[in-house]
């Protein structure tokens, strides 16, 4: 019998699949990264059994004190850092997390850049945008986005991938997937980011690559 997370897990999956059918998408198939943040391993060890690979956290700390022995047994883990990625934390990503999802900044940019070069790994990158413009959250501002992304690319050596974003709070996020999507297909990326429990089948409609799936998982966090 299968624990509950991997029975969530496999609902998910199936709500994915018979949306891509009804969107008649070929050749598309978007990654689950299951976001572990808070969870206990007794909840997660199940989907790693069950061969899930990708796995989000959200702070550096927790994520090195849950993950180091495991990502030590399991070298096929991916591991993204998804949330505000502070720049004295750095030094620990590069080389732990596979992935960073946060990137917003040029002296974070730089930070990782430096980081990079001494340790000779490269994380895939995705710059974040603040796709509302709103002043309270993170991410750069679309008037500054290709500024960011060209010296990230051509001065930092940075291996960016695609855009993050995360939708205004009580809107409709197709408005905000649909210009992130427009902004990552000038920029000629291909991954996306985009689209959490609460958003997941309406980011599928813009082709997201990366669906960032919490509490759909796991439950409500305490």
């Amino acid at each position: 019998m299968n624990h509950e997370t991997v029975n969530k897990l496999n609902i998910i999956k199936s709500e994915i699949n018979n949306k891509i059918l009804s969107l008649n998408f070929n050749n598309y198939t978007p990654n689950i990264i299951a976001v572990t943040k808070t969870f206990s391993l007794d909840k997660i060890e199940p989907l790693i059994k069950e061969g899930h690979i990708h796995f989000g956290e959200n702070k550096v700390q927790e994520a090195l004190n849950k993950w180091q022995a495991i990502k030590e047994k399991k070298e096929n883990l991916k591991l993204h850092m998804i949330g505000k990625l502070q720049s004295n934390k750095v030094k620990f990503t590069v080389g732990f997390f596979d992935y960073l999802h946060s990137v917003d900044s040029l002296r974070l940019a730089e930070k990782i850049a430096n980081e990079q070069q001494k340790k000779k790994l490269k994380p895939k990158i995705f710059l974040q945008v603040n796709i509302g413009g709103e002043d309270q959250k993170s991410g750069v501002f679309i008037d500054n986005l290709i500024e960011l992304y060209n010296r990230s690319v051509k001065d930092f050596n940075l291996n960016v991938i695609g855009l993050m974003c995360l939708p205004p709070e009580n809107n409709d996020p197709r408005e905000y997937f649909s210009k992130t999507k427009k902004l990552n297909d000038e920029l000629k990326l291909e991954q996306l980011s985009m689209g959490m429990s609460n958003d997941y089948l309406k980011a599928l409609e813009y082709k997201s690559t990366y669906l960032r799936i919490g509490s759909k998982i796991f439950g409500s966090r305490n």
